[in-house]
């Protein structure tokens, strides 16, 4: 018989006004310690801070009522791991949190707010992220919806058996406003979800080579992102295989709808893509595969330059990609933070030439571009993809590096500092060329590629080719220019 715990009964007030920390936590407890069941929110606003779930514990956020972070930064605990990338300790703090716990989860119609516009504190960095479980299995995420989190909305690590179904989350008030991370996680299950947010809507990453990223199941999504819609990689020092992506929708994503980014030593390979639709998002496929360690973006567990990993075995198909007039523009994130423009967009696909992605195939392609630039509106050079652990150095440079600069507040970076440290050069790497060369394809160093009922148009007339095929060793390429 299922076993239900209010959190009023445990003496929460639900008035949007009194802290209600103690009482949710003790229902909480109660229930994981007498086998668990469902610890109820219901006809109310519930103010905590952070809470710890537990094992056999299903939180409900019913429809008549919402959970809301508390404003103050001292009611989030400091026992709640940390985040992992270097330049983000400010968001080590969390609301919801679980540890190494098991059969537990989040579910119901009602609303969980992060408060994200009370944060920072005066006097404090932090930010806390809505939700982050470690080292847990048996997951469940569950038609809740989820607003306006300080930080990442969610972060799953070392974790397995995780079901996200249902969920509407919006996070566009605050940088890094990521909707759904995984990390080090397996057998992984996103279903018809609608997320919109500042950074990255859904992000699958490697953050260590004991917990690999497998097993991963996208479907019947809807995308909107200020950045990326859906990431893969970047942190990438363990390998990510398996995944799957299908059936979703991406709109208004303003910087790159699926970029696979395998950066830090580790593999990503098989990755299917397919049944997919974009309308008005900047660049809608970006792969590229290198070797980067800079302050920004970079894992806290990654002490040495790694050496380039190995990317293969991702096939592209059934894509259909519309811009309109609304890609004429310049998109920011906030104020002053560029995002994506005319000559940004198309798809780029890039590696070092010593180490070449493998097995690529786009295929059954529909890509209408918005074009409209004119060449002497981007730089004449291309910079090339560097292998820093060999100690390559950039081939073009710049005799005026103040064109290019460098953001460490928001991540924005266009030119990069060589580990040496001495040398300021233009390089090819994850933030960087901020223009291309090509209105719809630029792909370059992969071994094995296919191109196969590839369709391409533009809305305006652009003095750039349609596509480039470089350095790579095409076995077909099956390509129709309609203008």
């Amino acid at each position: 018989m299922e076993t239900f715990y209010s959190v009023k009964d445990f003496g929460a007030a639900g008035d949007g006004k009194r802290l209600d920390t103690e009482a949710i936590q003790a229902a909480i407890n109660r229930c994981s310690q007498e086998g668990g069941g469902y610890v109820l929110l219901e006809k109310g606003e519930f103010i905590s801070g952070t809470l710890y779930m537990k094992s056999g514990v299903y939180l409900i956020v019913t429809a008549s009522a919402k959970l809301t972070a508390s404003g103050s930064i001292g009611a989030y605990g400091t026992d709640t791991h940390y985040n992992r990338y270097v330049n983000e300790h400010d968001m080590d703090r969390c609301f919801i949190y679980a540890e190494e716990a098991e059969n537990f989860g989040i579910m119901g119609e009602g609303i969980i707010d992060g408060n994200a516009e009370s944060f920072p504190n005066e006097g404090s960095i932090y930010r806390p992220m809505m939700i982050r479980f470690l080292r847990c299995r048996d997951v469940k995420l569950k038609g809740i919806k989820l607003y306006q989190s300080a930080a990442w909305t969610t972060a799953f690590l070392d974790s397995e058996n995780i079901w996200v179904e249902d969920l509407e989350i919006c996070n566009d008030k605050r940088y890094n406003g990521d909707g759904l991370d995984f990390d080090g996680c397996r057998n992984v299950f996103v279903a018809r979800c609608r997320i919109s947010g500042t950074d990255d809507n859904l992000c699958l990453q490697a953050g260590s080579r004991e917990y690999p990223v497998e097993n991963v199941h996208i479907s019947d999504c809807h995308f909107t992102s200020i950045c990326a819609g859906i990431r893969i990689g970047l942190k990438s020092i363990g390998d990510i295989r398996n995944v799957t992506v299908s059936g979703c929708t991406f709109q208004n994503v303003w910087r790159e709808g699926i970029k696979i980014e395998c950066t830090e030593g580790g593999n990503i390979s098989d990755i299917c893509i397919q049944g997919n639709t974009m309308h008005n998002v900047s660049r809608p496929v970006f792969i590229l595969l290198n070797n980067r360690m800079e302050e920004i973006g970079s894992s806290v567990e990654l002490k040495e330059m790694p050496e380039i990993g190995t990317l293969k075995r991702v096939t592209i198909s059934g894509l259909i990609i519309r811009d309109d007039e609304e890609m004429e523009k310049i998109h920011y994130r906030f104020q002053d933070d560029v995002m994506g423009k005319p000559e940004f967009g198309g798809i780029r696909v890039d590696a070092n030439k010593d180490h070449p992605i493998e097995n690529l195939v786009f295929q059954n392609i529909d890509y209408t571009a918005i074009g409209g630039v004119r060449l002497d509106e981007i730089p004449e050079g291309y910079p090339e993809v560097p292998d820093y652990k060999a100690g390559d150095t950039a081939v073009y440079k710049f005799e005026d590096m103040t064109a290019l600069k460098v953001d460490h507040k928001t991540g924005d970076k266009s030119n990069i500092r060589l580990d040496t440290g001495k040398t300021e050069a233009a390089v090819s790497e994850n933030y960087y060329p901020d223009w291309s060369r090509t209105t719809h394809l630029d792909i370059r160093n992969v071994k094995n590629l296919i191109l196969a009922q590839v369709i391409l148009s533009t809305v305006h007339q652009d003095e750039r080719p349609k596509y480039l095929v470089e350095g790579c060793r095409c076995l077909k390429e099956e390509i129709y220019d309609l203008d």
